[in-house]
């Protein structure tokens, strides 16, 4: 079976395995999103098939579109009050939390070039891979939006109606990586008051052509929570694994090669100046090392 064949990505296939514990960086907030476009650049040029992962410490995620509410500046004043770092990632959507309880994984997969892959056949991959990875809990997740959310979209994905992960892609050179976010334990409840209190500051009750939510905290939770269970981000990182290699998949760890690592230098370089364009003095400089 060729590596390409988009009808079966999580089925016989071979995968290289790059994560937090064996990046050769230093910087380990930036170095995620720098090491994911030059994993996508890898991936669609040499056709490889790809898992990152990347739990982070205390840190907001921040989309570009938040930078465009019109009091950022209090905005960003409550995260500080929270205690919590933030960047702008690089690319759309809104802001989402990462802690020592949030597992961020990403699968990068290469694209035919005469055969794109569709937005909602990467994202079918990715509710597939995780329901096959909770399957032995009884409960199957379910993709909808939940608007009450924080960063909602069609693809967040909910057990008895409360979201635990949201997906989102990105895609460059011929590679597509569609990440996921997903709320294994801590306080989900703190997490989502924190980004409600950061909007209703960015906002001050006004009305403004982009749409951002109006968060519930009660509509989201941990998995830990939802399954009833002592749930870890390992045990879910190996969850994940285990369930491909059932399916017959091969897992080997990822080289981190000379053209990796250059136009992973090049993308912390971007990432960098693309924070300090949006945030200006409000840049945490530690983060930027």
């Amino acid at each position: 079976m060729k590596i390409n064949d988009n009808k079966s990505f999580l089925t016989d296939h071979s995968y290289e395995l790059y994560q937090a514990e064996t990046m050769p960086f230093a910087n380990q907030t930036i170095s995620h999103f720098a090491l994911t476009d030059s994993l996508l650049r890898y991936a669609g040029k040499y056709q490889k098939n790809i898992l990152h992962f990347w739990p982070i410490s205390n840190l907001v995620i921040l989309g570009m579109m938040d930078t465009k509410l019109p009091y950022f500046k209090d905005a960003l004043d409550v995260i500080e009050r929270y205690s919590y770092p933030y960047i702008v990632r690089n690319s759309g959507g809104l802001a989402v939390v990462g802690d020592e309880g949030v597992l961020n994984f990403s699968l990068i997969l290469p694209e035919n070039p005469k055969q794109k892959m569709t937005i909602n056949a990467g994202y079918e991959y990715m509710l597939q891979l995780i329901n096959d990875s909770l399957k032995s809990y009884g409960k199957t997740c379910l993709a909808y939006e939940i608007k009450d959310s924080y960063c909602p979209g069609d693809y967040d994905l909910s057990i008895d109606g409360k979201k635990f992960a949201g997906i989102s892609q990105r895609r460059l050179k011929n590679g597509v990586a569609i990440m996921i976010y997903i709320s294994v334990n801590g306080s989900q409840l703190k997490r989502a008051e924190m980004i409600r209190d950061f909007y209703q500051a960015g906002l001050k009750g006004e009305t403004v052509k982009w749409h951002f939510p109006s968060i519930d905290p009660t509509v989201m939770a941990t998995l830990e929570e939802l399954l009833h269970i002592s749930l870890t981000v390992a045990k879910m990182k190996n969850l994940i694994q285990a369930t491909l290699l059932k399916n017959n998949c091969t897992i080997i760890l990822g080289d981190y090669s000379p053209e990796i690592l250059t136009d992973y230098n090049e993308g912390f370089e971007k990432m960098i100046r693309r924070n300090q364009q949006m945030l200006g003095t409000s840049i945490d400089k530690e983060l930027m090392k």
